[in-house]
C-alpha cells in the first residue's frame, strides 16, 4: 500500500464557509434505483467550494495561506486570501508554496498558479484549468499531475496538447492556469487492501465469470472457464470494448486537430 506525499500540506482545519454538505446518492437515480453499480459507504466528507473562475478578481492579489486536502478531488487546493479580505479555494499548481503570490489578470507574470487568456500565454508553457466556454469557468485538466502544452495561437484560437496526446482548439479569450495541476505522484499510488478502497466509498465487485448462466454472459461451465463470447459485454449484454461511443456528429468535432492515441496491446 502507497500514498501519496502529504507532508506539504498544512497541519489546519478547513475554511468552515467554504464547506458545504453534498448529499450521497450511492450511485441511485431519482426513483432510487441503482444506476451505477459498486458505490455505497465510506468516509463522511465536506466538500470544498473551489473557484475554477477567478475571472472577477482581474488585478487583484491573493497569498496563498495554506496548502491543504480535498477528499472530492485528486489534487491538492490552496486557500487564497486575495488584497480586499477574501478567501477562496483554488486548485494548488506543483511546486507552489505557502506565502506566494498568485494573480488573474491580463499580462501578469508567466508564473504557476497565475491565471491569464490563452493568447498571452507565449507557446511551450503548460497550462492546466482551461475554460472552454467564455465566462464559465475551467472546465478541463483539472486531475491531479495533468497539464496541456500551448502549441500555437492561430485566428482567434490556440491550439493546446492535451494530457491524452490530443491537439484541441480552444477560444484565444479564455482563461487558463500556469503550470501544472498538484499532487503528481497520484497515479503510482497502490490502494493496497480492500478496506481501504471501502473507505473510499468504492463497494465489491463480483467477477462476471464468476456468476451463473442467468445472471451474466460470462457465467456458467465447470470450474474456471473462458468468456466464451467474442467481444467483452457489461451484465446486460452490451457491448463494452472496441465500440466507439463518442458521437459522430459532435460538434466539437471540429475544433479537435489530431485525435488522442490509442493504447497498444502487449
Amino acid at each position: 500500500m502507497t500514498v501519496p506525499e502529504y507532508g506539504i500540506l498544512s497541519r489546519i482545519k478547513p475554511e468552515k464557509k467554504l464547506l458545504v454538505k453534498l448529499a450521497e446518492h450511492a450511485g441511485r437515480n431519482s426513483r432510487g434505483r441503482i444506476t451505477v453499480r459498486h458505490q455505497g459507504g465510506g468516509v463522511k466528507r465536506m466538500y470544498r467550494r473551489i473557484d475554477f473562475k477567478g475571472n472577477d478578481k482581474l488585478g487583484i492579489p491573493a497569498r496563498v495561506e495554506t496548502l491543504e486536502y480535498d477528499p472530492y478531488r485528486t489534487a491538492f487546493v490552496m486557500k487564497l486570501l486575495y488584497q480586499d479580505g477574501e478567501r477562496r479555494y483554488a486548485l494548488a499548481p506543483q511546486g507552489i508554496r505557502i506565502g506566494e503570490k498568485v494573480i488573474a489578470d491580463e499580462f501578469a507574470p508567466f508564473t504557476p498558479g497565475n491565471r491569464l487568456r490563452l493568447k498571452n500565454i507565449p507557446v511551450g508553457y503548460n497550462v492546466y484549468n482551461v475554460e472552454l466556454n467564455p465566462g464559465k469557468g475551467g472546465q478541463i485538466i483539472r486531475s491531479a499531475g495533468s497539464a496541456g502544452e500551448i502549441l500555437a495561437h492561430d485566428n482567434g484560437y490556440t491550439q493546446i496538447k492535451m494530457p491524452s496526446a490530443e491537439v484541441r482548439k480552444v477560444l484565444w479569450n479564455n482563461f487558463a492556469t500556469i503550470g501544472q495541476v498538484s499532487n503528481i505522484d497520484w497515479g503510482l499510488v497502490n490502494i493496497g487492501k480492500a478496506g481501504r478502497s471501502r473507505k473510499m466509498g468504492v463497494r465489491p465487485t463480483v467477477r462476471g465469470s464468476a456468476m451463473n448462466p442467468v445472471d451474466h454472459p460470462y457465467g456458467g461451465g465447470e470450474g474456471r472457464q473462458p468468456r466464451g463470447t467474442r467481444k467483452p459485454k457489461t451484465k446486460w449484454g452490451k457491448i463494452t470494448g472496441g465500440r466507439k461511443t463518442r458521437d459522430p456528429k459532435k460538434w466539437s468535432n471540429a475544433l479537435i486537430l489530431q485525435k488522442r492515441s490509442r493504447k497498444k496491446r502487449k
